[in-house]
């Protein structure tokens, strides 16, 4: 009888995207902290909304979904999440007109992390003067995203 083949360990390709080499690093370690804690992503990009939630909730928080700003909008006001992660150009209603509104509208700050596919600095500029807590550039490494969330919501 032959020896059992042993199994040959592949590498991940190095990629700045939320590949699945790095929704699998990220999952592997889920921090206590994340219990009970709500994250509504807010982007109307499907692909990267699934992989933010099976990441997250994979972690231990609960997630909430909204596919344009007003949706967006109208969930942070209900749902009163303990973070948001909000895409900046989307239909209906633009992540700046809704972080604008987030910041009248409440006596205490919403944590929101913006995430943009724009390069512009102009734009990092304007977010962080509403008062944005970070700041990502797309594609990004899904562990980037992990750190700024479980920092805030430590």
């Amino acid at each position: 009888m032959p020896a059992p083949r042993k199994a040959r360990k592949i590498p991940a390709e190095k990629s700045t995207d939320a590949s699945s080499a790095d929704v699998a690093t990220a999952t592997a370690t889920k921090p206590e902290k994340a219990a009970g804690k709500r994250v509504l992503l807010v982007d109307d990009d499907t692909e990267i909304v699934e992989s933010m939630r099976t990441v997250l909730e994979s972690r231990g928080y609960e997630i909430l979904v909204a596919r344009d700003g007003n949706q967006g909008l109208m969930m942070a006001e209900k749902e009163e999440p303990d973070l948001v992660v909000l895409d900046m150009m989307m239909p209906k209603r633009s992540g700046f007109l809704v972080l604008e509104k987030l910041r009248r509208s409440r006596p205490v700050p919403m944590r929101v992390i913006m995430i943009t596919a724009n390069e512009g600095s102009r734009h990092k500029a304007y977010a962080e003067m509403l008062g944005v807590d970070d700041y990502i550039r797309k594609p990004f490494a899904m562990d980037r995203l992990l750190a700024s969330i479980d920092k805030l919501l430590s």
